[in-house]
């Protein structure tokens, strides 16, 4: 499979996934294997081995306890490895790279308009508690689609988003992603099953910046649909199956809202 990396940052999302599939397959991942990679003056590319299996299903409880499932086995033995450096995009760090805590990591992946808006400093203060935990390697994009099961072994993809930071921010994408395709598949919000999502225990000021940054990396304006009172709702929730059904109100009423999925 040839994988061609444009417009954001391509020679830098290249470097990322060639070095996290070189290092997780050391650590015992199923990965696809980087056949060969390159760079070009405007684009980057590699080219992978394909692996076995399905996406992970969300159209059942059952479906959706065997994601969160191959989630929790991923994540526990991801986190798991010893870091030894500051947050930061890769699984190494870059020269330039800022010493920053986990809350600045988190924060700085968001565009400088995000920070004229009224909610900012309110997001800002509620993830200065991420910066006293551990930093740990990130996937960084962990969603159904990249979770492939063939029925006896789990395959993990796409992992141009790796980092390092807390462990918080890989699973409120895996959340995110899910709340957010079941919100576009028509579920209602009462039937999302935040009981059985939210024993990935993420506070809502996690999930309010993975909500935030998913609308600042869309079509422009779309950050403008975000409510302020709905991302204070979230940020301030501390439960996280409340905040699970926070993310869901608040994605329903972006969709209503004409926001693409």
């Amino acid at each position: 499979m040839l994988k061609i990396y444009r417009c954001v940052s391509p020679h830098e999302r290249r470097r990322r996934e060639v070095e996290a599939l070189t290092l997780a397959a050391d650590w015992g991942f199923s990965v696809p294997r980087v056949l060969a990679t390159g760079e070009q003056k405007t684009h980057a590319w590699t080219v992978l081995s394909t692996v076995p299996g399905k996406p992970c299903s969300f159209d059942t409880a059952k479906g959706i306890q065997h994601y969160l499932c191959h989630v929790v086995s991923t994540t526990e033995r991801l986190h798991s490895q010893v870091v030894g450096l500051p947050p930061g995009a890769g699984w190494t760090q870059q020269k330039g790279d800022a010493n920053r805590g986990n809350s600045r990591f988190l924060l700085d992946q968001m565009s400088l308009a995000c920070r004229r808006l009224p909610w900012w400093g309110s997001l800002e203060a509620s993830l200065e508690p991420c910066d006293d935990l551990p930093t740990v390697y990130l996937h960084g994009d962990l969603k159904p689609d990249h979770l492939l099961f063939d029925g006896s072994r789990l395959h993990v993809l796409d992992w141009e988003a790796s980092g390092r930071g807390p462990a918080s921010s890989d699973h409120a994408d895996a959340i995110f992603h899910l709340i957010r395709d079941l919100i576009y598949s028509s579920v209602p919000v009462h039937r999302i099953p935040v009981g059985l999502i939210s024993q990935l225990p993420v506070p809502g000021a996690v999930l309010a910046w993975r909500l935030a940054l998913w609308l600042d990396r869309r079509r422009a304006g779309d950050i403008l649909l975000l409510p302020s009172h709905d991302l204070y709702q979230l940020v301030a929730e501390d439960d996280p199956a409340a905040a699970c059904a926070e993310l869901a109100r608040t994605i329903a009423h972006l969709r209503a809202a004409g926001v693409p999925r």
